[in-house]
């Protein structure tokens, strides 16, 4: 698996040849619009992070000192540099754990593609085909990448949206700027240079996950601009004893990263979230809300609840004490909890009311979390969990999701896509008339690109 010495003479080249001559191709009306889907999803996800985090980003803003500028500060209302654009809105992307993502690779990669691409994209007043080029192959590059090293990634302790992201968003921008070949490979080996971001931030209560996915955008801006500045990188900054798969991973499948001749592009294989918590909480949390309408109000009878899934879904995602929103999002406990209980998970059922309503948190502690040999078996190409509920007058509730909504298997359609982002929205107290406009230039996006900008 890790050492096929032909594949190896400089996999970076080779890669780098494949993804530049993807940025040459003429790309589908069909790919075009899922590039806008995500693009849709991404300012709704993003938005309703601004949001939660108001107080907090006006903060960061402070720190800075940076209030004047030509990249749109998303929720703000107001211009920064492209760099704090970039960082702030890539902290709000994530926050929210709305924001899109793959099984496959366990990573999210339009949280750190877009954050970055947006700004410049503002400030070099690019085309709307050039943005959309840039997330295309920004997805492409990231979910390649995280393909080639998970699950060894992730158990190494490695958020793959924090170091694949960063690459990434620098070959987004790089694909979005018509760099030249050269160009785009030294962005590349900039951005692995400095990839970095670890899972230590699921710890505790910790608020530190989106801090990961803003530095992904970040440095992929610096990364692109070291390109631009005629820097050299390494020849091959993949390969060898401190080359990017050495240094991240104990194993990676080359087969992941060198698919070259694949013509289903990676984007087209994301999921987008209509629940707000964790990928891996979703096949339980729709479990439990087909539950919900079989209990019937009942939850108060629950006497113990169990959920089988994947193994890599039980660790740091079993906790029963709930510190935070923070912490609610990543616990499946939690998620079931509060999705048998209302029937819904929500951005609005992750909010401290339910946190520490009483009846959610005694439910919460009867849940119990186990992997099965089974659904790990399946994973990733199967997501699933088995919810069953026992109550005390003896009734027994089962159910199980394979493909949780949202899935390429199960997808949101256009519709359900714009539904999500107005309730985000409206959550965020965006007026109608504007969000609405936010919808319609998106899908128009040749025409009202520039237009946008003034209204995120």
């Amino acid at each position: 698996m890790n050492s096929d010495k032909t594949l190896m003479n400089n996999l970076t080249d080779r890669f780098i040849d494949d993804i530049y001559a993807l940025t040459q191709s003429t790309f589908s009306d069909a790919l075009l619009h899922q590039a806008k889907r995500c693009l849709l999803d991404y300012l709704g996800v993003t938005i309703a992070g601004a949001a939660m985090l108001k107080n907090k980003g006006e903060n960061l803003v402070e720190a800075f000192g940076e209030k004047e500028g030509q990249a749109t500060l998303i929720g703000h209302n107001e211009k920064t540099s492209i760099e704090l654009a970039a960082f702030i809105n890539g902290v709000y992307s994530h926050v929210a754990e709305l924001d899109d993502g793959i099984n496959s690779g366990i990573v999210h990669p339009g949280a750190p593609v877009i954050s970055a691409l947006l700004p410049i994209a503002e400030q070099r007043k690019v085309t709307a085909y050039d943005l959309l080029k840039g997330v295309i192959i920004g997805y492409e590059t990231t979910i390649r990448l995280a393909n080639a090293i998970q699950p060894f990634h992730k158990k190494r302790g490695f958020h793959a949206t924090g170091t694949c992201g960063t690459i990434g968003a620098a070959m987004g921008i790089a694909a979005m700027l018509n760099f030249s070949k050269s160009q785009m490979k030294t962005a590349f080996s900039a951005a692995a240079v400095s990839a970095s971001g670890t899972l230590k931030v699921l710890e505790d209560d910790s608020e530190l996950k989106p801090y990961n996915v803003g530095r992904a955008a970040n440095n992929g801006i610096l990364s692109a601009f070291m390109a631009v500045s005629s820097f050299a990188g390494p020849s091959d900054v993949l390969s060898g004893q401190a080359g990017f798969f050495s240094t991240f991973t104990d194993q990676y499948d080359l087969s992941g990263l060198s698919n070259f001749l694949d013509k289903q592009r990676s984007i087209n294989e994301i999921y987008i979230k209509p629940y707000a918590a964790c990928r891996y909480c979703h096949p339980a949390i729709e479990a439990a809300i087909k539950l919900n309408t079989q209990i019937k109000g009942d939850t108060h009878l629950i006497t113990n609840v169990q959920v089988k899934t994947y193994e890599l879904a039980v660790n740091k995602h079993d906790h029963t004490s709930i510190e935070g929103i923070s912490s609610a999002k990543m616990s499946i406990p939690y998620s079931v909890s509060v999705s048998l209980v209302n029937g819904k998970a929500s951005i609005e059922d992750f909010t401290m009311d339910y946190i520490n309503n009483s009846s959610i948190s005694s439910l919460t502690k009867k849940i119990n979390i186990v992997a099965s040999d089974e659904l790990t078996s399946l994973f990733p190409k199967k997501c699933s969990a088995i919810v069953k509920v026992l109550t005390k007058d003896g009734r027994s509730y089962t159910e199980r999701v394979d493909f949780p909504k949202g899935e390429p298997e199960n997808p949101l359609s256009d519709i359900e896509l714009e539904k999500k982002f107005i309730s985000l929205a409206q959550f965020s107290n965006k007026p109608k008339e504007q969000y609405l406009q936010i919808i319609k230039c998106v899908w128009n996006l040749q025409d009202n690109l520039h237009n946008l900008f003034r209204l995120i």
